[in-house]
């Protein structure tokens, strides 16, 4: 690069701008002095003295990170300190293939746990809590750093690792637990298998139940489905095992705001790096500021968002939209999978979909298949068209006759090749 920390600031006054600024150009500097995935990709670059000489450095994305791993296995280059310093090991779910693996050092996952705990007071947690944890403790980061963050506070952390769901739900029973933390599918799966059995989700203690990993939490009619199941409150975050915990909750459930504190946040045009107008869809970039043992700068998340700047911050309107790669363009109209879903829990509550996408020529085609009565189906069929202006086929299937998911849902078939 190299980086040179002395200079002249541009004048900013937005002191939290400049603050992340001065917190960007440390990184870089460090980074720069230990990192080998990162020597390579800023080789040329000038340090940034404001935003827009930052939007000059190289867009980084999650092909690049995995295209090292593969060069220099099994954990990469980019990685500032030497590798015994490393303690904590995760990887990506695989949703764009391959698994990307992860490490942390001790100080990076007392960062992890420090973006937590903003999540956790805009939830209201208390000293008192229970929190039980629905999700499986794999490689996949999960709730991992939640899981710390509750145990930090000194708040009883219930894990419901290894345990099938009737005997979770008895757990968080029988040990009176007022937060519940899971995906948005596995909440209202484990309300459904609650009623099979008797059990009634509403006259539990759950009072919040904090979801992450997949869009739902903010989609209008899935919120409300969980808010109905579990008769509690629903917050939604957003993270990423490479990015952090960069989502907090809107308390009025209008999506998740940017914890911007510790993230620079952008959101470019899909297959563009031009930025996009606030109130219109595009991807997410993220460069994080307080993990310089294994960062990522300008890193094209994936992720589709709506930004709005309002007083209290960056907000995603929606929360997380869906995939760019899961972007249909059907008849003209870009339609996001977070769209048929609500439609879905508008017309057929908890029940199980899944949503197959092809290509005939240059158009793309949707069918729903939906664990519903065939009047629910039109219904489905109806509120999409009316809404959207589009036609998608959804056909009723029977009961139990679909996947089911206990971490991230994979209810999108791309058949497009």
């Amino acid at each position: 690069m190299p980086v040179a920390l002395t200079g002249t600031m541009s004048a900013d006054t937005d002191l939290g701008r400049w603050e992340r600024l001065l917190r960007l150009r440390e990184m870089l500097a460090k980074v720069y002095a230990s990192n080998a995935f990162w020597q390579e990709r800023l080789d040329g670059c000038a340090a940034p003295s404001n935003l827009e000489e930052y939007r000059k450095l190289p867009l980084t994305s999650n092909h690049d990170l995995s295209a090292d791993q593969i060069r220099h296995p099994p954990f990469g280059s980019n990685l500032s300190e030497p590798l015994g310093s490393y303690s904590k090991y995760h990887q990506t779910s695989g949703t764009t293939g391959k698994p990307l693996l992860v490490l942390d050092t001790p100080q990076s996952w007392d960062w992890w746990c420090d973006c937590w705990d903003s999540v956790l007071d805009v939830c209201g947690v208390r000293d008192d809590d229970r929190a039980f944890f629905a999700f499986s403790y794999a490689p996949f980061i999960g709730f991992w750093s939640a899981h710390d963050a509750i145990a930090r506070r000194g708040i009883l952390a219930v894990s419901g690792g290894g345990a099938h769901t009737l005997r979770r739900l008895q757990l968080l029973q029988d040990l009176e637990c007022t937060l519940l933390f899971a995906t948005p599918t596995y909440s209202l799966h484990m309300a459904a298998v609650a009623e099979e059995h008797g059990m009634d989700t509403v006259k539990t203690s759950i009072r919040s139940v904090i979801l992450a990993g997949e869009p739902g939490g903010s989609i209008p009619a899935t919120r409300h489905r969980i808010e109905e199941a579990w008769g509690a409150h629903v917050f939604d975050h957003a993270g990423a095992s490479e990015v952090g915990a960069y989502g907090l909750p809107c308390p009025n459930g209008r999506g998740v705001f940017m914890n911007e504190r510790e993230f620079i946040a952008e959101v470019l045009a899909v297959n563009s790096e031009e930025p996009v107008a606030d109130g219109d869809t595009g991807e997410l970039v993220i460069t994080n500021l307080g993990r310089p043992c294994c960062p990522v700068i300008r890193y094209r998340t994936g992720d589709l968002v709506r930004p709005r700047r309002l007083p209290e911050g960056l907000l995603l309107e929606g929360g997380i939209l869906g995939r760019v790669d899961q972007m249909m363009l059907i008849r003209g109209v870009n339609l996001h999978p977070s769209a048929i879903e609500e439609a879905v829990r508008r017309a057929a509550g908890k029940a199980e979909f899944r949503i197959t996408v092809t290509r005939e020529g240059a158009m793309d085609e949707a069918e729903v298949e939906v664990e519903a009565s065939p009047e629910a189906c039109r219904l489905i069929a109806e509120d999409v068209s009316s809404t959207f202006g589009v036609r998608v086929g959804v056909r009723d299937v029977e009961r139990n006759s679909l996947p089911r998911w206990r971490a991230k849902a994979k209810r999108f078939r791309d058949l497009r090749g």
